[in-house]
């Protein structure tokens, strides 16, 4: 009977590992709202929630392959911890813009699309209240 217990919280503790595990990568966001435009010289992308929490990489599909864009980012909370960050194609951070409670923050830089066009950025939210990100990027001259 003892090994039966013991075996049984074993078993819950590893399945709780590999829940923890499995959305450790994942950004609950909700109320959430997400639109994008992209045009061939640049575009932007737009989200707005009501709450989130986690951490996500997401992509854009630029139509652009192997191009430097210039990327301004804008990001705002009423509570709570949002970051953006946007990844260059090797996976490095070119641009991070965290916000503040109440307040709008922005940054501009460059960045670099992958192989297919596709501009990738991480977002990541601690208890984050009624917030939005913007992300307007436009390609530099060749």
């Amino acid at each position: 009977m003892a090994r039966l217990r013991t075996a049984t919280i074993y078993w819950r503790a590893g399945l709780l590992a590999v829940c923890v595990l499995l959305l450790s990568g994942c950004l609950f966001m909700s109320g959430g709202r997400t639109s994008s435009d992209v045009l061939p010289d640049g575009g932007n992308l737009s989200a707005t929630f009501v709450g989130a929490d986690g951490r996500s990489e997401q992509t854009l599909d630029t139509g652009a392959p192997q191009a430097n864009l210039n990327a301004i980012v804008i990001v705002q909370a009423e509570r709570g911890e949002l970051q953006l960050e946007l990844l260059n194609a090797d996976g490095s951070v070119a641009l991070a813009v965290k916000g503040r409670p109440d307040e709008s923050v922005s940054r501009s830089g460059s960045v670099q699309t992958d192989t297919t066009g596709r501009l990738r950025y991480r977002v990541t939210a601690a208890g984050a209240r009624n917030g939005s990100y913007q992300v307007f990027f436009q390609r530099t001259a060749p």
